[in-house]
């Protein structure tokens, strides 16, 4: 199955602050975790900070919530828009040199136009962010099969 991701993390190249997949079926459970951020950037802190909206777990513990989250499924895909993303999801693949899940693939797609902090319900918050990339994706994907009204 597909998994849609954002991650939050403290300026370009910094350390992750926030995670999330949405599932591509309806009804399914989200993914959402937070890390500890001891030092933000100042437009993280006004504009990223504020909005996470979950209490910060060691990286252990969202390392292993991920993995126990992933674990039901035999191949999923994370879909990201963003490349940065994918480096920190796949950087919480790994924990004390041990593959945390056994499979999984990852998609990084191109959507012109598309800019989550004009199409999510609460801009720089992952969860918001990744059913924001869920929908567009879903919606173009319906409009190419003829199966939505444009």
């Amino acid at each position: 199955m597909r998994y849609f991701l954002d991650c939050e993390f403290n300026g370009f190249d910094g350390p992750l602050i926030a995670i999330a997949l949405v599932p591509e079926g309806e009804g399914l459970g989200d993914f959402y975790a937070v890390l500890p951020c001891h030092r933000p950037l100042r437009w993280v802190a006004e504009h990223v900070m504020p909005k996470l909206g979950a209490p910060a777990q060691s990286r252990a513990d969202v390392v292993a919530a991920l993995a126990a989250y992933l674990a039901t499924d035999a191949e999923p895909v994370l879909v990201a828009d963003w490349p940065e993303d994918i480096a920190h999801a796949a950087g919480l693949l790994v924990f004390k040199g041990r593959r945390m899940v056994p499979h999984v693939r990852f998609d990084l797609i191109n959507l012109p136009g598309f800019d989550t902090a004009s199409m999510s319900a609460m801009p720089h918050n992952a969860l918001a962010d990744a059913r924001a990339l869920r929908t567009e994706v879903l919606t173009r994907e319906a409009l190419a099969l003829g199966q939505v009204a444009a």
